[in-house]
């Protein structure tokens, strides 16, 4: 697992993120926003149900579910993300270059906390 307190991602920033999925994995996330109970966007691939959820988080309490069927890479692979930072949204590409959209709905202008957890082991990391 990774975890970042000063990313200092902004709107216009993209993240990329290259990772290799474990073969035994249920799943992994990808968190942003100002602290682990505060996030703007949870990317949730979970293999064990063919989906991505995407969520956010305020005070600890889970929002409402974004669930998209395009899981485009499977257990075992590498894979790189790009996570891009809008005023109004989150735009995440996957490998295949499918987009996920998901609205930045707490407004944030900058984004302090990062954590990567579960079955992606971290190859490499850009802001």
């Amino acid at each position: 697992n990774v975890e970042i307190l000063n990313l200092d991602m902004k709107h216009g920033n993209i993240l990329k993120v290259k990772g290799k999925i474990s073969a035994d994995t249920v799943g992994f996330s990808i968190n942003l926003g100002y602290s682990s109970r505060d996030l703007a966007l949870h990317f949730n691939p979970r293999f064990n149900e063919s989906v991505i959820v995407c969520n956010s988080k305020c005070s600890d309490s889970w929002q409402t579910e974004h669930r998209d069927h395009h899981l485009s890479f499977f257990r075992g692979c590498t894979v790189k993300f790009f996570i891009e930072m809008l005023s109004d949204k989150f735009r995440v590409k996957l490998p295949d270059g499918y987009e996920v959209c998901f609205p930045n709905r707490h407004g944030y202008r900058k984004i302090n906390y990062i954590s990567i957890m579960g079955g992606l082991k971290v190859i490499s990391f850009k802001l």
